[in-house]
C-alpha cells in the first residue's frame, strides 16, 4: 500500500508540473536519479509513475531511454485542419476575433494575479520581443511576439487558458508573422506597436486589471483596423491593375 501511495504521488506531482506549464509539451524529464530526488521518491516509485503517465499518454520514452513530454497533448487542437486555416489569409479575421477574446481575458486576470516572477519574465519577453525587430528576420520577430503574448497568458495563472494559447501558439504564431510582414511595409506601425506592447506589460505590472483588458482590446483592434484598411487597399489596387490592363473580370 505505501509503495502505491509513493507512485499515486509520483504521478499526481508530474501531472501538476505539466498542468502549470512547468513542464510544456516536448520537454525532456531529467535523469532518473536526480528527478527522483527532486519529487522526493525512491526510482522504482519514479519508474512506476512514469510508466502510469505513459500509458495515459502524456509521456513518451524516446529512442536512449529519454522520457519527455509528449509534443501534442491535445491533438484535437494540433491537426491538419489548423494548418489550413493558418495557411489561410482569408481566416485571418477570424484568428484575430479569436485572439480578441482570448488574450483580453488573459491580461486582465494577468494583472489581477501576476507575481513578481511573472513580471521579471513579462519584461524579458518584451525586452527580446523589441530587440528581435533590428534583426530584420520576421519568424524571429513573430517567435518573440507571441511569446510576449503568451507570457501574458501564463501570469493569468489559469491553466486552461494557458493550455489553450499553447495548443494554438503555432496558430498564432503564423497570424502574428503574416500581420508582421504586412504591418511593417508601414514605418510608423512598429512604433506604436511597441508602444502599445509597453502600456500593456505595464498595466498588468501595475495590478490594473482594467486598464490591461482596455490595452490589449487597444492594441488587437489597431492590428484588426490597420490590416483591413492593407486589405482593402490591395484589393483596389488589384482593381485598378486589372482594368489598366485590359484583365479586370469583376
Amino acid at each position: 500500500m505505501a509503495r502505491e501511495r509513493v507512485c499515486d504521488s509520483v504521478v499526481r506531482q508530474i501531472e501538476q508540473l505539466i498542468l502549470e506549464g512547468a513542464l510544456k509539451p516536448g520537454d525532456r524529464l531529467p535523469a532518473e536519479r536526480k528527478f527522483a530526488v527532486q519529487l522526493g521518491v525512491s526510482r522504482p516509485s519514479l519508474r512506476e509513475g512514469l510508466q502510469i503517465l505513459s500509458a495515459r499518454g502524456l509521456l513518451v520514452t524516446r529512442r536512449g531511454g529519454a522520457t519527455e513530454v509528449t509534443e501534442s497533448l491535445n491533438p484535437a487542437l494540433e491537426n491538419p485542419l489548423l494548418e489550413l486555416i493558418s495557411a489561410s489569409p482569408d481566416a485571418q479575421e477570424d484568428v484575430m476575433e479569436l485572439r480578441h477574446a482570448i488574450e483580453s481575458m488573459a491580461a486582465y486576470h494577468a494583472a489581477a494575479r501576476r507575481t513578481q516572477t511573472d513580471i521579471e519574465l513579462l519584461r524579458s519577453a518584451y525586452k527580446r520581443m523589441i530587440a528581435s525587430h533590428g534583426e530584420g528576420d520576421a519568424v524571429v520577430e513573430a517567435k518573440a511576439d507571441a511569446d510576449f503574448h503568451l507570457a501574458i497568458g501564463e501570469a493569468s495563472h489559469n491553466v486552461v487558458l494557458v493550455h489553450v494559447m499553447r495548443s494554438l501558439f503555432s496558430l498564432l504564431r503564423r497570424s502574428i508573422h503574416y500581420n508582421l510582414e504586412n504591418l511593417y511595409q508601414r514605418p510608423d506601425n512598429f512604433k506604436h506597436l511597441r508602444d502599445q506592447h509597453y502600456h500593456l506589460m505595464n498595466a498588468i505590472i501595475d495590478g490594473d486589471p482594467d486598464a490591461a483588458k482596455e490595452a490589449s482590446d487597444e492594441h488587437i483592434s489597431y492590428v484588426e483596423r490597420t490590416l483591413q484598411d492593407m486589405n482593402i487597399h490591395r484589393r483596389r489596387e488589384a482593381r485598378a491593375h486589372r482594368r489598366a490592363t485590359g484583365l479586370n473580370l469583376s
